[in-house]
């Protein structure tokens, strides 16, 4: 034993945006879940139950993960027009509070 100390570095979740495809640190990104009833929801505290996928904070890469229906892969459902309107909704309520 030659008495060295390892400092172990604590490893930095890392999720993919399903809009723009940039990888970035989890907490900077919002997770969108669809839930076991089906539900798809927004969560911001990234705890909920449900199969989750990541989006940057913009209405933009969600716009972008609408339009290549990255986030139904993702959640492995369709996702309807209105609940596409609501996410944005919550999202930019979100950003401005």
């Amino acid at each position: 034993m030659s008495g060295k100390k390892t400092v172990h570095m604590k490893k930095t979740p890392m999720r993919q945006c399903t809009g723009c495809g940039e990888r970035k640190e989890k907490k900077d990104l919002i997770r969108i879940i669809r839930t076991p009833e089906g539900e798809i929801t927004v969560d911001f505290s990234g705890k909920k139950n449900g199969r989750g996928a990541y989006i940057c904070n913009s209405t933009e890469c969600l716009k972008q993960a609408q339009k290549k229906k990255s986030l139904e892969r993702s959640l492995k459902t369709d996702i309807p027009e209105n609940v596409y309107q609501e996410l944005e909704k919550e999202m930019s309520e979100h950003e401005n509070g």
